[in-house]
């Protein structure tokens, strides 16, 4: 282990090994890295442990500096452990440069099923007792994270203290299909919400829309910006501040030329740096996987369901004198073929996508008797897990309680400071 320091924290790096396949403890393992944080004052303490896990799929425990949003706040009191989920940051990450180790796409494509929220769950088994010596401990979920809190709750809550959500609590039995059907009227009001905001983006996003419809564009990166791709740039809207920052990079598009007008550097800059999934490449890989538990294929249920909401045409919209609707949190066939971090994966993301025997992630008659303190912050039409799942779900886990707010977004565990975790804590301990 290595101890180093920041501004008012001491930090020490953690690396485990785990099972690939839990079920066979004895083949093949993996490595995970966690970042274990402390205040600097209490380095020698005997504390509770918190373990984050971050939303995702395919996202790495934030690297924070110092005490940044929460992590002040739970450093009060506790030592915190921020995971590096597996196939993620420093834990075997698994990428279009990494995968190929595995073999072709079938190997790729049965190796990566061991990354969801079931096998999620096990490492933290398999590492708490190692950092604990087997105390149970707290856990914080952010959005995916929340996912994975719901399947400990399920499977193993003796490893539990308590359980903090923030805009993760998931369907217990909905379908991808049904998590689509819900998602895009949200992202809908989330789009007429911004031009009601900004109406000169209305003929902006049509401008640039018709632009790259009628010409081929590559970014300097080597992603083909087509106008269904630049129609998923509306995933910033579900932050606190992604209406905002969408604007400024729309109100800086175009450029005059000695060619004519152009898509400025600086917009095709800004675009790539919001749509690749090079940081991130399992989000993409995985996302409709982890609904996925009904013996059914999810097989790319976003585009599917897409074709029910005309409105999120851009051919149709561009035919018409319409508002161009940005698309929101939804994986498209095409984003293999757009991105060149994902173009070597495509044929392994379709074996994932043709697979239907995936477990079953969540207990309904376990979550019914559960005794772990369980606080939620469910965000008033959160763009990324429907609400009315989510409250669903809390009056389905026994002694859930939840904090229903409009202020924040789905970013408000970070946007929201020591704020959101303060009144989560104080809800799980009945001071509230």
């Amino acid at each position: 282990m290595t101890s180093y320091r920041q501004p008012g924290v001491v930090l020490t790096d953690h690396r485990f090994t785990v099972p690939l396949d839990h079920g066979e403890p004895s083949g093949e393992r993996i490595e995970l890295y966690a970042r274990e944080v402390v205040d600097g004052a209490k380095a020698d303490a005997d504390l509770p442990w918190l373990v984050y896990l971050e939303g995702g799929p395919g996202f790495g425990a934030r690297r924070f500096v110092g005490r940044q949003a929460w992590l002040g706040r739970a450093l009060q009191e506790f030592r915190v452990l921020l995971l590096d989920q597996r196939g993620t940051g420093l834990s075997t990450p698994a990428n279009r440069q990494t995968l190929p180790l595995r073999g072709g796409p079938r190997q790729q494509a049965e190796y990566l099923a061991h990354f969801r929220a079931d096998s999620i769950v096990r490492d933290c088994e398999a590492i708490r007792p190692q950092l604990t010596g087997g105390a149970p401990w707290t856990v914080l979920g952010q959005s995916f994270g929340g996912f994975c809190a719901t399947r400990y709750l399920s499977t193993a809550p003796e490893g539990l203290r308590t359980v903090l959500i923030t805009g993760g609590l998931p369907s217990l039995d909905a379908t991808a299909d049904e998590v689509y059907r819900a998602a895009y009227p949200r992202i809908a009001r989330k789009v007429e919400a911004h031009y009601a905001r900004y109406p000169q983006d209305i003929g902006r996003a049509r401008r640039i829309a018709e632009h790259l419809a009628e010409h081929s564009t590559v970014l300097p990166t080597g992603y083909t910006l087509t106008p269904e791709a630049f129609q998923s740039l509306g995933s910033m809207l579900g932050a606190g501040d992604g209406s905002h920052q969408l604007h400024y990079l729309l109100e800086n598009a175009f450029v005059r030329t000695a060619g004519g007008r152009a898509l400025s550097d600086a917009f095709q800059e800004g675009v790539a740096s919001a749509l690749s999934y090079a940081g991130h490449p399992l989000y993409a890989v995985l996302h409709e996987a982890i609904y996925a538990q009904d013996n059914r294929s999810t097989s790319w249920a976003a585009e599917r369901v897409r074709a029910e909401f005309a409105r999120f045409d851009a051919d149709k919209t561009l035919a018409g004198e319409g508002p161009l609707y940005f698309t929101g949190e939804s994986v498209h066939p095409w984003h293999f073929d757009s991105d060149p971090a994902l173009r070597p994966l495509r044929e392994t993301a379709e074996i994932l996508a043709a697979r239907t025997d995936w477990p079953q992630l969540y207990d309904a008659g376990r979550l019914a008797a559960n005794e772990v303190p369980v606080a939620a912050a469910v965000y008033h039409d959160d763009m990324y897990v429907d609400t009315e799942h989510s409250l669903r779900t809390a009056r389905a886990i026994r002694g859930l309680r939840t904090w229903v707010t409009d202020e924040y977004e789905h970013d408000g565990v970070r946007a929201g400071g020591p704020r959101v975790l303060d009144r989560l804590l104080a809800l799980a301990r009945d001071e509230l």
